[in-house]
């Protein structure tokens, strides 16, 4: 099945227009014509059917013909994650956890940040690719940068875990891991968060946690992080 993306229908729409791009996509490249189906979701849980009816590459425009609301997890997944100092890195780990099933992605700025800056629309259209690629009808939300410092200070809820290669009294996240339940993780830069940092999550109820018996990556860690979560609610 080929799934397309548009924010703009709701589940009373009628009838749907596609941007140019997506258009050109959907007449040039795929060569769909007029009376040929499509299926779209406006990445808020629902699918839609569509039968076109303009095939044109600047405004290809569709009927729906019929919608249906798909089930969301029973569980929330959030990563709060650090830029990575090479953006194809993050790019890379947006769509593999996209791919895996996120629902919520904050890059989080630290005292070891060596990126400081991100690329948000290019960041946005990595997860709308992925989330179509892999047949997802919730496109994950991608929050804007925040300090380590400020996010603590949100006082986030559910189950809160960072992750850090500071030798001290850890446990393994899929040990820890509570299943049906809201799940925070923090991963940190290149240079790991800082002692103060650690220390500041530890007291705002953050557990301390390991992703395995090697030293990983960033964003190595942070789908590690997203496959343990959605492995052990399976």
């Amino acid at each position: 099945m080929q799934l397309f993306y548009n924010p703009n229908i709701s589940e009373t729409s009628q009838e749907v227009a596609f941007n140019k791009e997506e258009s050109r996509h959907i007449i040039k490249v795929l060569r769909k014509s007029t009376g040929d189906i499509l299926k779209i979701t406006n990445g808020k849980g629902w699918m839609f059917t569509a039968e076109i009816d303009i095939a044109n590459i600047k405004k290809c425009t569709a009927s729906i013909r019929s919608k249906e609301k798909q089930n969301k997890r029973s569980y929330h997944v959030h990563l709060v994650v650090a830029p990575t100092k090479m953006n194809d890195r993050y790019e890379w780990f947006l769509e593999k956890a996209t791919e895996i099933g996120i629902d919520c992605i904050t890059p989080i700025i630290c005292d070891h940040s060596e990126r400081k800056i991100i690329k948000a629309e290019r960041f946005q259209k990595i997860l709308e690719s992925a989330m179509k690629q892999s047949l997802h009808f919730f496109l994950p939300i991608l929050n804007e940068p925040i300090s380590f410092q400020n996010y603590i200070k949100k006082n986030p809820k559910g189950q809160l875990y960072i992750a850090h290669c500071e030798n001290t009294n850890k446990k393994s996240l899929k040990n820890l891991l509570k299943i049906k339940q809201d799940v925070t993780i923090l991963i940190g830069p290149e240079g790991d968060f800082s002692v103060k940092e650690i220390e500041m999550a530890i007291q705002n109820n953050f557990i301390p946690v390991t992703l395995g018996t090697t030293r990983l990556r960033t964003e190595t860690a942070a789908i590690v992080a997203c496959h343990t979560v959605a492995l052990l609610n399976e």
